[in-house]
């Protein structure tokens, strides 16, 4: 199905690059049929072209009566302005995707012709490996077809999760934004490392395969996270002294915390966007 449909990305940042890199690797989808596309950057739209082969254009010059499935990709605060430019271009058989933090699928509905099919997209940038744990929700319009559709695609660059719309923030929050709470997390174990006498990139390499081999067992086994952290932690060996430095300087709390922090940046994105739907 998905070697029929022709895919355009409105946005050229780092989460449109992530998402072609994984579609392009996966082959889903032939790469003459993804086009990316921004409002007037030419050298990163050529970027783009050289590195995956896709098609590369200016918005001016996309051909929106072609596209069956249309990203949103650019940053949040500049979603009204794009939705009002390209109103009168999208055709109705086209669904259209925002991967934007906080931006409902009301506020796209309201934004663009009566009856649009919209889907509200939530990735991360290891969807370039193929890895994203991505959400999606359907607008009101949207049947299950589109959604059928809108998975296999997201599918080359992942596992799929269909949420509840109000479900989006804390996704975010533990999805959207948590690739960034373990590249954080691995600093530290590398300049731990570092500070006792390995050799950077060696420490790096280390807290790498160690996290991919946790996240194995979770992913593979049937115990939770919790006891599995029982099953490794021997009275008062080491991993236990490890665990106690953790709940002493707030290792726990500030995971949850970064979490809650991340779903609470979301709601107010959302909240600011639906002031604007009421003001109009």
């Amino acid at each position: 199905m998905l070697n029929k449909q022709k895919v355009a990305f409105l946005g050229a940042g780092n989460m449109a690059e992530a998402m072609i890199s994984g579609m392009v690797e996966s082959n889903a989808i032939p790469t003459e049929q993804i086009i990316v596309s921004n409002r007037s950057n030419q050298g990163r739209l050529q970027e783009l072209k050289a590195k995956y082969d896709i098609t590369a254009m200016t918005k001016d010059k996309l051909k929106f009566e072609e596209i069956d499935m249309l990203i949103l990709a650019m940053k949040p605060k500049d979603i009204d302005a794009v939705l009002k430019s390209i109103r009168d271009l999208v055709s109705p058989h086209t669904v259209v995707l925002s991967v934007l933090a906080g931006i409902t699928t009301e506020h796209m509905e309201e934004g663009l012709p009566q009856g649009q099919k919209v889907i509200r997209v939530m990735p991360n940038t290891s969807s370039m490996m193929r890895e994203s744990a991505t959400a999606i929700a359907a607008g009101e319009y949207t049947d299950d077809e589109d959604m059928k559709l809108a998975e296999e695609l997201l599918n080359s660059i992942g596992e799929v999760y269909t949420i509840q719309e109000e479900k989006m923030d804390i996704f975010t929050g533990i999805a959207g934004s948590g690739p960034a709470y373990f590249y954080y997390l691995m600093e530290h174990i590398e300049k731990a490392g570092k500070d006792s006498g390995l050799e950077p990139e060696v420490a790096r390499q280390i807290g790498a395969q160690t996290i991919l081999g946790a996240a194995k067992m979770i992913m593979e086994r049937e115990e939770t996270p919790a006891q599995l952290r029982q099953n490794v932690t021997s009275p008062n060996g080491t991993t236990a002294a490890g665990l106690d430095a953790l709940e002493k300087f707030g290792g726990g709390e500030a995971i949850a915390q970064a979490v809650k922090g991340a779903e609470k940046r979301s709601k107010e994105i959302s909240s600011q966007f639906k002031k604007v739907l009421v003001a109009n």
